[in-house]
């Protein structure tokens, strides 16, 4: 390989974009297209950038089959700063194993990292966990130390443990001074300042106030018997029961916790979980149903017990109640959890990640957009979609995530 090369390959390695077209914008042959498009990728040129190392990934010929592999990383992780998460990631797969073959194993563990970046932003974290087993991190160099770092420390953040991901953002802060890339460096503090940020708002007996992620998690492993507004559960002392699949039940578990120690009125219930602004017999009837199903459901943490006016919630062992809420509500918080990272999204890779019908994704944004939260850049299949940061808050805990134990 030529000097030129070589020299393109050190440059984009520091995060010298222009010092690598400097020595190789006008060269057509395959390395030479390859190093062009990951220039024009880090300069934010990322529809340009994955046509150069496709072309580079055809010029070589069939014997290259370590720098075709190189190639697919390269489109790959274009593909996940694009927001691409349908790319098939049976064809990094293939790569990487390609390149552990040829003994490019900083590379393999590139692509691995790639996969794990996918899978955290898809709620795929117990995939993620089984891919980061098979990193070595002190075999790194210092850019992929840091990138590995992140996704630990981002896994546990949707994890909601605070301890582990301090110590994952200390040692990425580390491994970044000795990568020298100001990207990296800034991409690691503004996860630290998500670590930090407010991450849910608690509403007691006692008032309202924001909690970071670390005093959510003190909270979810007291005695406290919890209704968990963001991931739609109730907790108490370890045990934790589901309420995400049903909407009716959660409606009225939230309205009994809020009002705790009190009871709630039949009519204020009614027109909390079926929407109904005259109740009737039908409402009352159908109440006492999903009361009842509520009641099952609970049983292990706490009794609904019936009052002269309507019902209350009666924990078995928590000494207090709490309801912990979103920091935003917003009709359509999640997807504007997703856009608020900066990127560009399409409609099916934020249905894909939020795991809705596309359909759905699109009303949605159609609303934000109607409402101006949210802008569209493009027509047709190029068409994308984004938002400014949400200022203060910790928007990655507003996506739904798996219950502790999951």
């Amino acid at each position: 390989m030529d000097s030129l090369i070589v020299a393109a390959g050190r440059a984009l390695a520091a995060g010298d974009p222009l010092g690598a077209l400097n020595r190789v914008a006008l060269r057509e042959d395959a390395p030479a297209l390859a190093l062009r498009g990951i220039a024009m990728a880090q300069l934010g040129d990322l529809a340009r950038a994955r046509a150069l190392v496709r072309q580079a990934a055809r010029t070589f010929g069939p014997k290259e089959a370590l720098a075709r592999a190189r190639c697919v990383v390269a489109e790959a992780e274009i593909a996940l700063v694009s927001r691409d998460l349908g790319w098939p990631e049976k064809t990094l797969e293939a790569a990487r194993e390609a390149l552990e073959e040829h003994g490019d194993h900083i590379n393999a563990a590139h692509a691995r990292c790639l996969a794990i970046r996918r899978l955290l932003l898809i709620g795929r974290l117990r995939e993620a966990e089984h891919e980061l087993e098979g990193i070595r991190p002190a075999l790194l160099p210092p850019a992929l130390r840091t990138a590995h770092e992140l996704a630990v420390a981002g896994i546990a953040m949707r994890r909601l443990r605070a301890a582990v991901a301090q110590a994952a953002l200390e040692r990425a802060r580390h491994a970044v001074r000795h990568a020298g890339i100001p990207a990296l460096a800034a991409e690691v503090e503004s996860l630290a300042l998500a670590l930090h940020a407010p991450a849910a708002r608690l509403v007691s007996r006692d008032g309202e106030r924001s909690l970071p992620l670390a005093d959510v998690e003190a909270l979810l492993a007291s005695e406290t018997l919890v209704l968990d507004g963001c991931r739609h559960a109730m907790h108490a002392a370890g045990t934790t029961v589901a309420l995400a699949s049903r909407p009716v039940l959660f409606a009225l578990a939230r309205k009994l916790a809020e009002a705790w120690p009190g009871d709630v009125p039949r009519e204020v219930l009614i027109r909390q979980a079926f929407r109904a602004k005259l109740p009737d017999e039908t409402h009352r009837a159908r109440l006492r149903v999903e009361i009842g199903r509520l009641r099952a459901l609970l049983r292990p943490l706490a009794d609904v017990r019936a009052t002269q006016q309507g019902f209350a919630l009666m924990p078995h062992a928590a000494r207090d109640v709490a309801v912990l809420a979103r920091p935003a509500e917003e009709a359509h918080a999640a997807v504007l959890a997703l856009l608020a990272d900066g990127e560009s999204w399409s409609s099916s890779a934020l249905a894909l990640a939020l795991g809705a019908s596309q359909r759905t994704v699109q009303r949605s944004l159609d609303a934000l957009a109607g409402a101006g939260k949210v802008q569209s850049l493009g027509r047709g299949r190029a068409r994308r979609w984004m938002c400014p940061p949400m200022p203060g808050f910790a928007t990655a805990l507003l996506l739904p995530a798996p219950l502790p134990g999951d």
